[in-house]
């Protein structure tokens, strides 16, 4: 009997409940690279207060929005595994600092350009590759008898 009573209480309690549907609206705006300029200098600034100073070295290259997206550059690997340690970090400090709504933060690794030319080892390969930028200095090493071998 005591089972039906709490039963009974339990659905007048349940009738008496309003439900309610909140819509949280989001009070930020839209990234855009004028706001991810406006707030660079504070996110290096808080790094560099931090003593970060390799994240500081991946933000050197500057933010730059593509597709809705922040781009991170990166060199390498070190430099990726770092730039996916401090992205909520940054996420935290984008949204606080330039009051935005939700974003992504994407990681882009670069490979360094490798050189076109060989290395320049001698004294020989330097002459020769000057000579091939100014032509005088051939003329000069005929002229005053200029070697680079002793």
């Amino acid at each position: 009997m005591a089972d039906q009573k709490a039963k009974e209480e339990l659905e007048i309690a349940k009738s008496n409940v309003k439900q309610e549907v909140v819509e949280v609206v989001g009070t930020g705006r839209d990234l855009s690279q004028e706001i991810l300029d406006s707030v660079f200098l504070d996110i290096k600034d808080h790094f560099q207060k931090l003593g970060k100073s390799m994240e500081i070295a991946i933000l050197g290259e500057g933010l730059k929005l593509k597709e809705g997206a922040v781009m991170l550059e990166v060199m390498g690997h070190v430099q990726e595994e770092l730039a996916l340690k401090m992205k909520p970090e940054l996420i935290r400090i984008i949204r606080e600092l330039g009051s935005v709504n939700q974003f992504k933060v994407e990681v882009e690794i670069k490979e360094e350009l490798e050189t076109q030319r060989t290395q320049l080892y001698t004294s020989t390969d330097k002459l020769n590759f000057l000579k091939e930028k100014h032509a005088a200095l051939g003329e000069f090493q005929r002229r005053f008898g200029l070697e680079t071998d002793y």
